[in-house]
């Protein structure tokens, strides 16, 4: 299973940013990147040096939103749309996209359904639940 580092996360959108705005040729993954960068146009500063992403400091207590963890989880629910994992979850998506009127509005509602699966299942030691987080997202 692919488990990549802060760094190699980072370094994987900065370089996505670079590839795309020097028109260079983009692997799949990269032009799925590349689709949600684009709609996110604020994290154009934070992209464009890889040292300085490197070293950013993103913490709770810096009050400042996370790029990379946002565009992560873009990632992370574009995917699992596309392989309806866990079962259901590509349904639940199109009714809450077509309710919103938006699919990024829809991304960013199930951001809110993600973080909280995670959150539980950290908290209680126990695997991700997936069909609360299918039900969180058709309660949005």
């Amino acid at each position: 299973m692919f488990n990549p580092s802060q760094h190699d996360v980072r370094r994987f959108f900065c370089e996505t940013f670079r590839k795309d705005q020097a028109k260079e040729i983009l692997t799949p993954l990269e032009a799925v990147a590349r689709d949600w960068i684009v709609q996110h146009g604020e994290y154009a500063d934070a992209l464009a040096n890889v040292d300085e992403a490197l070293a950013a400091d993103y913490s709770v207590e810096r009050g400042q939103s996370n790029p990379f963890l946002h565009l992560s989880m873009h990632l992370s629910i574009a995917e699992q749309i596309s392989i309806d994992q866990p079962p259901g979850i590509r349904a639940a998506f199109t009714a809450l996209a077509h309710r919103l009127g938006s699919e990024h509005e829809a991304h960013h509602q199930m951001m809110e359904c993600l973080g909280e699966m995670i959150w539980n299942s950290q908290r209680s030691g126990l695997p991700p639940d997936g069909a609360a987080y299918i039900e969180c997202v058709k309660r949005r």
